[in-house]
């Protein structure tokens, strides 16, 4: 059989494979795909699915993003920006709404700095919303603006939320102490 074009993701699976300590038909068995079609995958002869690179990953307890990188899937950028999301919306000390602004505030630092995908692409750069030194001064210190107003926004939507709260357990603790 012919080796596929599969970048170097064989041995960057075997040498995850080795510092896990696991054996071949150790992780085929944890990763629920078969012992040759493993080895197969490892000297780069078959090309996995994403699924089947998610259930390595897992196996292995390493990011997925980084074999789909390594299997030429996802790009180096691609990966960064969801392993940032995947950062934020897994840190369990901040609410689901904190995540929200968050992620809201880094898409916004984001296209700020050219790297929004929906942005034209410039013929000169090839890259979304041209070079900074491109970029008129005055549209810079705007959306700095807007970042900030935006930010300003949502912490008072916070707050105010955060305060209501507070007030309907204070009532609601009173209520349950006052005599009848």
């Amino acid at each position: 059989m012919a080796s596929l074009n599969v970048g170097n993701l064989g041995g960057y699976l075997r040498e995850q494979r080795r510092s896990a300590q696991l054996s071949l038909r150790q992780l085929a068995d944890a990763a629920g795909v078969s012992n040759p079609y493993l080895s197969q995958i490892e000297r780069g002869l078959r090309k996995p699915s994403a699924d089947i690179l998610q259930q390595l990953a897992k196996a292995l307890r390493i990011s997925a993003e980084t074999l789909y990188v390594q299997a030429g899937i996802l790009d180096e950028r691609e990966r960064d920006e969801l392993e940032t999301r995947a950062v934020i919306l897994a840190d369990p000390s901040i609410s689901e709404r904190q995540k929200q602004v968050l992620l809201q505030i880094y898409d916004s630092f984001r296209k700020e700095n050219g790297l929004d995908p929906d942005a034209p692409r410039t013929a000169d750069t090839g890259q979304a919303g041209g070079s900074d030194a491109a970029r008129p001064p005055q549209r810079a210190a705007h959306g700095e603006q807007h970042v900030h107003d935006d930010v300003h926004e949502h912490v008072h939507e916070d707050v105010h939320q955060e305060v209501q709260n507070d007030v309907r357990g204070v009532r609601d603790v009173r209520d349950d102490h006052e005599p009848n």
